[in-house]
């Protein structure tokens, strides 16, 4: 490949030389169409920042979305906690769950949390802990 560039420029040289302009015409072709392609980029980028520009945010929408989203996280938090009661209320085996942390080769905590989750049923808390 790089031979026959530093061929095509010694031809377009000859050919310069020659008179005959045809090889000269279609390399200053070829640059033009580059910064075409580049100025419709740039103007789709402002057509979209302008766009932007244009939109403005109320400051009472803005407070009723935070209140949205601060209601909806306090009320994630109250179900993870009621969730987190559930499951330290089922009784497990000291037995199960040393058997499930040498089979799947997870802490303790892990261990539990999945026994728990089965209400202290192995074979699901396996299952589940395999998929």
């Amino acid at each position: 490949g790089v031979l026959t560039c530093v061929r095509r420029r010694g031809a377009g040289q000859m050919a310069e030389a020659d008179g005959d302009l045809d090889l000269e015409n279609e390399e200053t072709e070829r640059p033009a169409e580059k910064p075409r392609k580049h100025d419709s980029g740039a103007a789709d980028l402002e057509r979209v920042t302008d766009y932007a520009e244009e939109k403005e945010i109320l400051s009472s929408d803005l407070e009723t979305a935070m209140s949205v989203i601060g209601d909806r996280r306090s009320r994630e938090q109250k179900a993870k906690q009621e969730r987190e009661k559930e499951l330290a209320k089922v009784t497990i085996r000291k037995e199960d769950v040393e058997l499930i942390m040498n089979e799947m080769e997870i802490s303790r905590n892990a261990a539990e949390r999945g026994l728990r989750e089965h209400l202290g049923n192995v074979v699901e808390a396996l299952i589940a802990l395999t998929d």
